[in-house]
């Protein structure tokens, strides 16, 4: 459904109708929950050696008459548990690997809130770490849908093997059921159907345009500094918009409040330094405190690659460059309100000698908040960013393409907790930016886009769990103001818990978004992913499969997911996970494989728009099943992921496969730790994924313009370039991809509490020849990384 707004309405006449939409809402349910309220015990939960809050802990209630209320704390430690009658409670926290804390409670008056936080300090006789979180994701299991999510800590991100000898957060994406990744290099990663632009990337909710770098097993994240990692390939609810496949929302640590620390590390990849600490120590009893955090790291292939890999790239190396950096500073008070200040530079190049160059760069700041008001049941959290992408792609014989986006988000969410662990999230969003964009198609017609854009959106959520039902409707509202288009999207999420270790759940939803990724197809597979703003210069109709010709008002894509899946529990340390999913896309955007004409001649006005247009609207299916096996228990961690998937576009002519298109991917992850201190790791991780499709090569001509008519001496005037002649759209697939990597982890604990941790890996461990790239005027193959070793030291202070 969508709702189109006159086109004599004006940008910000509609801005300041969804404002005031907004607010209303806000104030209704703010009023209406705020008065409706019994009493409630609130707070946080921080861990004392370092002040850092700890998620995912239950927290139990008890009253006189012994009846348990709970909650289990948030990414920022924090719980809340509402309408609670007048009287005594006890308050008790515990957990495997802390002492265990109790606190008593009087509830004296109605609506009264009561704020209590806990210092947790670790027991001398800690407990396997698996055995917090075998109890902590059963909990939640019962109280969430978590439809198409995983959730992952610094500790989860560290048992999957490492590359480079450096864990990195796109190791852990790349093994998750539904990702396809195009291999080791280009950074590219592509969710049950959807292209990376597509999935929306998050941290500490600012949105990240490139997440990955060029060599595709470094990601602009820093591990030593993530405390949460929520990947949703599917299904998510209303919280999230702008946005038609995924998202992953990754959060990070605070600084330590309590003293200087931090890691540095080298490798044959990379060098690394983090460093965290208090500004202001924060006195006794007291969690209120200044802190800083700052990571930095560096590639080193420039000087190591040569010498230590003189196989790979014909000798010349990896051509691969790239620097990041982020530093925040936290002000906390005692209460846990907090306020974040941060920025952060990324810089990517790649160059390929005698075929192409790469180089990107991104660069932002911004801040973000936790209130918890006094008296008050809301709890709320904003942030407020500003963020500039520019990426420039260079090809021999080819013209310069060019990508670029910048702008500013606003965002405010605001939670009010309900009894039996059900609570309604509201929220409202502002992004304002602007992008450029220019290439050439196959035909070597130039598409050239520049746009200024204004989003607005807002949200409903509501969980009820009543019984063994898990229930989540909600609402989100896109409004996209230069294309005068509101787009309204119901979500749905419900899980049925059948019993103790069996549960059945569904979930589904309308999903849009304004951003367009545009890639050539004259890459057998694509370097460059250019960000562009819904494109204004497309077809006015769109004939469908069917035969069906329809009007296309703008070029927002769409997209509606239905997904239902089983979680079966064989024991408390062996999980499955068996999901099946369909996404069906009405309406996409693309770059205009078929321009022949240019649309500002007049003379070719009685050409049909789908031969002179810069772009086209398509559409698409994708279906496909994904299982996960998971088994974690003291020494051993495994993982095991099969996906199948089906993925179909129509341009309005044909239907082909998508270059993303795999049939069949495995991904196998072992993880054992030795010794009686189980400081030695050893781990494993084998990849298996079918051919992705591509556009074969037919031929080669030289193309003659005739630019002095029929005088022109073709046996002179004609180019020295040759042009391609193109097959069949990717009617052809790559052959299989599989790689093997190996990590070996052995840890060394002083008596000054530092740490020291050497670790060796082994990068496709049997050499497997996987193609990466083909330039097709010359026919030169880029094959992925051969067989790599690596050896890294590090050390934490």
């Amino acid at each position: 459904m969508k709702i189109f707004v006159s086109k004599k309405s004006s940008i910000f006449g509609l801005y300041f109708l969804n404002m005031r939409i907004f607010i209303t809402v806000l104030t209704f349910f703010f009023f209406a929950l705020t008065f409706s309220q019994n009493g409630t015990i609130r707070g946080f939960v921080y861990e004392k050696e370092n002040g850092e809050p700890i998620p995912f802990l239950k927290v139990k209630v008890i009253s006189l008459k012994n009846i348990t209320f709970g909650a289990i704390t948030d990414v920022n430690g924090f719980y809340s548990v509402p309408k609670l009658p007048m009287g005594e409670f006890q308050i008790k926290v515990e957990s495997s690997v802390h002492e265990t804390i109790e606190k008593k409670v009087v509830l004296s008056k109605a609506n009264e809130i009561v704020d209590i936080k806990f210092e947790l300090i670790k027991s001398d006789a800690i407990r396997e770490i698996e055995e917090v979180n075998v109890t902590a994701e059963g909990k939640r299991k019962k109280t969430e849908i978590s439809m198409s999510q995983i959730k992952l800590d610094k500790k989860s991100l560290e048992r999957i093997p490492s590359v480079g000898a450096e864990n990195d957060v796109v190791g852990a994406f790349s093994v998750t059921p539904g990702v396809v990744t195009t291999g080791d290099q280009g950074g590219q990663l592509y969710v049950r159907g959807g292209t990376p632009i597509q999935n929306k990337i998050l941290l500490d909710g600012m949105t990240i345009y490139t997440p990955f770098h060029s060599i595709g097993f470094f990601s602009i994240f820093e591990t030593e500094l993530v405390k949460n990692v929520d990947i949703y390939t599917g299904g998510f609810d209303a919280k999230y918009g702008g946005r038609i496949s995924s998202v992953m929302d990754i959060s990070y640590k605070d600084g330590n409040k309590n003293k200087q620390g931090g890691k540095i590390s080298v490798s044959p990849f990379l060098a690394k330094l983090v460093l965290e600490g208090p500004i202001k120590k924060a006195k006794e009893g007291n969690s209120g405190h200044n802190s800083y955090i700052f990571s930095a790291k560096h590639s080193l292939l420039d000087y190591t690659s040569e010498g230590l890999y003189p196989k790979v790239n014909e000798g010349n190396g990896l051509p691969f460059n790239f620097t990041d950096l982020y530093a925040k500073i936290t002000f906390s008070s005692n209460g846990g309100s907090k306020f974040n200040l941060f920025g952060f530079s990324n810089n990517d190049k790649v160059n390929y000698t005698d075929l192409a160059t790469i180089d990107w760069k991104q660069y932002g700041g911004g801040m973000n908040f936790v209130l918890l008001p006094a008296g008050s049941p809301v709890f709320i959290r904003g942030h407020f960013n500003l963020s500039k992408y520019d990426l420039r792609f260079n090809e021999v014989n080819a013209k310069e393409r060019y990508s670029s986006i910048g702008g500013a988000d606003l965002g405010f969410d605001f939670t009010f907790f309900q009894k039996n662990e059900g609570q309604i999230d509201l929220g409202v969003n502002l992004n304002l930016f602007n992008t450029e964009f220019e290439t050439e198609n196959e035909a070597a017609r130039l598409i050239k886009q520049e746009n200024s854009n204004v989003e607005i959106g807002g949200y409903l959520n509501y969980k009820l769990i009543k019984g063994r039902f898990v229930i989540q409707p909600g609402i989100r509202v896109q409004s996209y103001t230069r294309q005068n288009v509101i787009s309204p999207e119901p979500r749905l999420g419900i899980k049925y818990n059948a019993s103790e270790n069996f549960r059945l759940k569904l979930s589904g939803g309308r999903y849009s978004q304004n951003f367009t990724s545009a890639s050539s197809d004259r890459d057998v597979v694509n370097l460059f992913n250019g960000l562009l703003s819904a494109p204004t210069n497309y077809q006015n109709k769109f004939t469908d499969e069917n035969g069906k010709e329809n009007e296309v008002k703008s070029a927002i894509q769409y997209s509606w997911h239905a997904i239902i899946g089983t979680e079966i529990d064989l024991n408390k340390y062996f999980n499955i996970n068996l999901e099946g999913y369909f996404k069906y896309f009405p309406q996409l955007s693309n770059i205009n494989q078929n321009k022949l004409y240019d649309d500002d001649d007049t003379k070719f006005g009685d050409i049909d728009d789908i031969y002179k247009k810069d772009f086209i609207i398509e559409s698409g299916k994708t279906f496909g099943a994904d299982l996960l096996l998971k088994y974690s228990k003291e020494r051993w961690f495994l993982w095991g992921v099969y996906s199948y998937s089906y993925s179909t576009r129509w341009d309005g002519l044909i239907s082909y496969y998508p270059v993303f298109d795999r049939r069949h991917n495995i991904n196998l992850v072992a993880t054992y730790l030795f010794g009686k201190k189980k400081n030695l790791e050893l781990s494993f991780r084998w990849n298996l994924g079918s051919g992705l499709p591509y556009t074969p090569t037919a031929g080669f001509y030289q193309m003659e313009t005739f630019n002095n008519g029929l005088s022109t001496d073709i046996s002179t005037s004609n180019t020295s370039d040759p042009t391609l002649v193109l097959g069949q759209f990717n009617s052809q697939r790559l052959p299989f991809y599989h790689r093997l990597d190996m990590t070996v982890k052995k840890q060394f604990i002083f008596k000054n509490k530092t740490q020291m941790e050497l670790i060796f890996s082994i990068t496709n461990g049997y050499n497997r020849k996987n193609i990466f790239y083909k330039n097709r005027v010359n026919n030169k193959t880029i094959y992925q990384f051969p067989l790599l070793p690596s050896l890294g030291l590090s050390y934490k202070f």
